[in-house]
């Protein structure tokens, strides 16, 4: 069978340019622990508080980007300190999750709501434009991205999904709990926490490298 001209089927079509014409296109892979460290001093010795905690709190709460921008005051803090557990409903598929604040993330988002004087009922990581509305994932991305270029990464190759899959990643690789990853990432089925960390891949070379014929 002869291969088929899609702009020739589609003159509608002709003469369009393509969404992901010159962009990395497909799951974006996790930073490596390193690269975690590099970003979050870059964010430290600029003094991009915002920046800081938003980046800190991705890699701990490993929630999707619209559920990241879209955090309150309260739900990370009630009436004191910033809280070590919290839980949010996601977005996506409206069931609850749950997740850890490290102390590091704990200090970086108090440092933050002092200095952008966040109180209880306001965006966490407000719009600077509309402050009663929160950061757009949009505005998250190209955050991400500012912090990529600038610790000389590629930003093209790497996405706000990274920051999720980072420790959820780094998580399997020490210990080979898929369930725990599950729950810490929200998913309703294990499947989906397979593929998402590209499990089926990854055992099977592990498993090959360590048979010798």
């Amino acid at each position: 069978m002869s291969t088929i001209d899609v702009e020739t089927r589609r003159p509608d079509n002709r003469g369009r340019v393509p969404w992901n014409k010159g962009k990395l296109v497909g799951q974006k892979p996790p930073l490596k622990m390193k690269e975690v460290w590099r970003i979050r001093f870059w964010l430290q010795q600029t003094a991009e508080t915002r920046d800081l905690a938003l980046f800190d709190l991705a890699i701990d709460s490993k929630l999707r980007g619209c559920d990241l921008v879209h955090l309150k005051v309260d739900d990370v803090a009630v009436g004191g300190p910033v809280k070590p557990r919290a839980v949010v409903r996601q977005r996506k598929t409206g069931h609850p999750v749950q997740f850890e604040l490290t102390e590091q993330t704990r200090e970086a988002v108090a440092a933050w709501m002092q200095a952008g004087e966040r109180r209880s009922g306001d965006y966490l990581f407000p719009n600077r434009r509309h402050s009663s509305k929160p950061l757009t994932t949009r505005q998250y991305a190209r955050l991400v991205r500012v912090w990529l270029d600038a610790v000389g990464m590629d930003g093209t190759a790497y996405g706000t999904h990274s920051l999720r899959r980072t420790k959820p990643t780094l998580i399997y690789r020490r210990t080979g709990n898929l369930r725990a990853v599950q729950l810490l990432l929200g998913h309703t089925k294990l499947e989906s926490t397979v593929r998402y960390l590209g499990v089926e891949v990854d055992d099977a070379l592990a498993i090959s490298e360590q048979t010798d014929l």
